[in-house]
């Protein structure tokens, strides 16, 4: 029986999941884009796996993260988010996620797309890396430090550059996988996986 390596950060079922299904996969739906922005923000601070746990209740305490409601929370909506022990607690992080959604809706309206937007920061296509090791992946580079000042300048907040690369990495615009995982767009297990 073939053994299926994956990122050694992929552990544990939802870990695993989110690694196999969606990390490093070329996303262009905006209210994705829009969801993966806000708990990449969210998750500034903390791991992954707690957001990724807390992923269905953000969901719900933000209306699916559809920006034009989350752009109009007054500050009673807000009060509920903060007593809403299912999300981040953190009320940076909250008035964040309200403010870039009028930002995101800005952006919408400027470019047509955010999708169209964003891209524009790889050249519209993913960047595929072949890193061996994982020390060997960045937790930052020149075009994440693009998106994030140009980000900051139309009004987002917690969007360092830091941030905005594993928002590249969660929606695809750069594929981190190591060379050795199966998801490694080289790696011919990805096809049978994918079939």
């Amino acid at each position: 029986m073939e053994t299926i390596e994956r990122c050694s950060w992929a552990s544990g079922a939802a870990m695993t999941d989110y690694h196999d299904r969606e990390w490093g996969v070329p996303l262009h739906d905006d209210r994705k884009l829009f969801e993966f922005l806000i708990l990449e923000g969210a998750q500034a601070g903390l791991s992954w796996s707690t957001i990724l746990n807390k992923r269905k209740a953000y969901r719900a305490a933000f209306d699916r993260f559809d920006p034009r409601k989350i752009a109009a929370y007054d500050e009673a909506r807000i009060q509920l988010l903060l007593a809403n022990a299912g999300i981040v607690r953190n009320q940076l992080k909250i008035r964040a996620a309200v403010r870039n959604a009028a930002a995101f809706l800005a952006v919408r309206e400027e470019f047509g797309s955010f999708d169209r937007y964003i891209w524009q920061f790889v050249g519209g296509s993913p960047k595929s890396n072949r890193w061996r090791d994982s020390k060997e992946v960045p937790a930052k580079t020149a075009e994440s430090g693009a998106m994030s000042k140009d980000l900051a300048r139309r009004e987002f907040t917690f969007v360092g550059s830091t941030i905005c690369y594993a928002f590249m990495q969660a929606t695809g615009m750069v594929n981190d996988h190591l060379v050795t995982c199966f998801r490694h767009p080289g790696d011919q297990r990805r096809r049978r996986f994918e079939t």
